[in-house]
C-alpha cells in the first residue's frame, strides 16, 4: 500500500477564472488512475478515472471532439 498523495494541477491552458477541474497524474503509474476534481471545490468529490479512460479523454479534447458540446 502506498500513502503517496495527488499532486493536483490546472491545465496551462486554463485562464483561472475558476471553473477549470484539476487532475493528479502521479497516481497514474502506482494507482492506475488519474484523479480529477472540481478546482472550485478541493475538499469535494474525486472522480477516479482508469488511466486508458483520461487518456482517451485528453486524446478527444486534443482532436477537437468536444467543441460546441
Amino acid at each position: 500500500m502506498t500513502t503517496e498523495t495527488p499532486r493536483w494541477f490546472t491545465s496551462s491552458y486554463s485562464n483561472n477564472g475558476g471553473n477549470c477541474v484539476e487532475v493528479a497524474t502521479n497516481l497514474a503509474p502506482s494507482h492506475g488512475t488519474v484523479p480529477v476534481r472540481d478546482s472550485k471545490r478541493p475538499t469535494g468529490p474525486v472522480l477516479d478515472l482508469p488511466v486508458p479512460a483520461f487518456a482517451a479523454f485528453v486524446a478527444g479534447l486534443k482532436g477537437g471532439g468536444f467543441e460546441g458540446v
